[in-house]
């Protein structure tokens, strides 16, 4: 599953921890360090346990049993989906 996460209009970048809310793998921000310290998630096919890790648009984030995502900036051509 390749997903993409949309940011904010307002944010340059999300954090790790809350990729990991937006994608309902976890239901709080404070499992982000449980999570991290018990699965291995990649960024940009390197792994990473910061929870406070900064993704910017054009970043992937792969999550165990979670699927694909990639990190995008919404535009007016995205304002239809």
């Amino acid at each position: 599953m390749k997903e993409k996460i949309y940011l904010r209009q307002d944010a340059e970048y999300m954090t790790l921890g809350q990729v990991l809310k937006e994608v309902n793998v976890i239901s709080s921000g404070g499992a982000a360090k449980w999570y991290l310290a018990e699965n291995t998630v990649l960024i940009d096919g390197e792994p990473d346990n910061r929870r406070g890790r900064k993704l910017y648009p054009g970043m992937m984030v792969e999550i165990p049993e979670a699927g694909t995502f990639f990190m995008a900036k919404k535009d007016r051509n995205d304002a239809a989906e």
